[in-house]
């Protein structure tokens, strides 16, 4: 029989709060069993949430999550959820790569004023701390 989790089982086991879970419950994302008026969740609610953090960390919005989960359900041989994931995961290394390029040359620029600054109040005798 598989485990079941309370809604505050669930919230410690995957280090979040419960109004986390509840949150992805109201977008449609997991979907737990009542045992009365308690919400009870599987192993595959689990396993979504897992699903479901993973992608928010990469970067994915709510609706690219729920787009995936629900192939999920829909493609047996996976291979549809599969192409599709496969894009998405490029696309966001392609975006995290341009944001990458973007905060170094930020940073370039950033140290290029920290150091005539520093010139400048050197020039005029100020004792500059170092970084």
């Amino acid at each position: 029989m598989d485990k079941i989790y309370s809604v505050t089982e669930l919230a410690r086991e995957l280090d979040v709060t419960a109004r986390t879970i509840r949150f992805y419950e109201d977008q449609g994302l997991i979907l737990p069993q009542r045992a009365g008026t308690t919400r009870v969740y599987t192993h595959r609610e689990r396993a979504r949430m897992i699903l479901i953090l993973r992608g928010k960390r990469l970067g994915f919005s709510i609706k690219e999550i729920k787009e995936f989960l629900d192939l999920y359900v829909v493609d047996i041989t996976k291979s549809s959820q599969l192409q599709l994931l496969l894009n998405k995961v490029r696309q966001r290394a392609r975006q995290l790569a341009e944001q990458k390029r973007a905060l170094d040359e930020t940073l370039r620029e950033l140290k290029d004023i920290e150091k005539l600054t520093v010139e400048a109040l050197q020039k005029k005798g100020v004792t500059v701390e170092a970084a």
